[in-house]
């Protein structure tokens, strides 16, 4: 990676546009093209650096509820019931564990009662019967940045061309 891929990476983390055009904005503030961004942007998929560029919303705010899952997963049916966790459109994170509890999602769902009925269709499909639901006292971190803070110091600006200003700068 470049120091264009890197910049690119930190404006897509932190400061994606709401417009028309993203990608043309990004292109403006990179001071390349939106074709030099898209192509970059596809490479950087096609790597496995860039899993996903979507809106990260908070459920929560929208009315659904939230749970962080454990399941106790006897080996052989481990492939079975990550298969069936992976299909579910409110599944977020899914993860194997060295833990009793060796598979650990988080779910999200409409209301309560859809999150318990689709708990109970998982434990009905894959025969699991141990899957503990755990709700959210507080919330620590919501999300993950990546920076490169090379990215920034060669030219002690952000990827936007504005100095960084303040206790968490980064230069």
């Amino acid at each position: 990676m470049d120091i264009l891929d890197k910049s690119l990476l930190n404006l897509l983390q932190t400061d994606f546009p709401l417009a028309a055009e993203p990608f043309r904005a990004v292109a403006e503030k990179l001071g390349i093209s939106e074709n030099e961004v898209l192509s970059r942007i596809f490479r950087l998929k096609e790597k496995g650096v860039i899993r996903r560029i979507g809106a990260v919303l908070d459920s929560g705010k929208l009315g659904f509820v939230s749970r962080l899952c454990a399941a106790r997963v006897p080996e052989d049916r481990i492939a079975r019931f990550v298969d069936r966790v992976n299909a579910l459109p409110g599944v977020t994170h899914n993860y194997g564990r060295n833990h009793p509890c060796n598979i650990w999602f988080t779910l999200i769902a409409p209301s309560e009662e859809e999150l318990e009925r689709t708990i109970e269709g998982i434990s009905r499909d894959t025969g699991v019967r141990e899957i503990l639901t755990f709700r959210a006292v507080r919330t620590f971190k919501i999300d993950a940045k990546f920076l490169f803070d090379d990215a920034l110091s060669e030219n002690s600006a952000s990827p936007s061309g504005k100095r960084e200003e303040g206790p968490d700068a980064k230069f």
